[in-house]
């Protein structure tokens, strides 16, 4: 199984694309939301050298943004 964390700020648009992906493709994640939470943001700059969101980690595999081929080849989803 794989380990999906994607690092997000409310009024993010891609975030929001992001999210609506994962569930209609069923992938469960951990959503950390990086507003008021700077431990975090830290957190995302070191695994990804980006200050932008969202940032997501699948296993260890950093993609920036809402990457739809990138997230379907790294969660193998045709």
């Amino acid at each position: 199984m794989v380990d999906v964390k994607i690092y997000t700020t409310p009024t993010c648009h891609f975030c929001k694309l992001t999210k609506e992906f994962f569930k209609e493709n069923n992938v469960k994640y951990e959503e950390i939301n990086l507003a008021g939470n700077p431990d975090k943001a830290r957190e995302m700059i070191e695994k990804s050298g980006q200050m932008g969101v969202p940032v997501i980690d699948i296993s260890g595999k950093i993609i920036i943004g809402f990457d739809k081929a990138a997230l379907k080849k790294a969660l193998s989803i045709s």
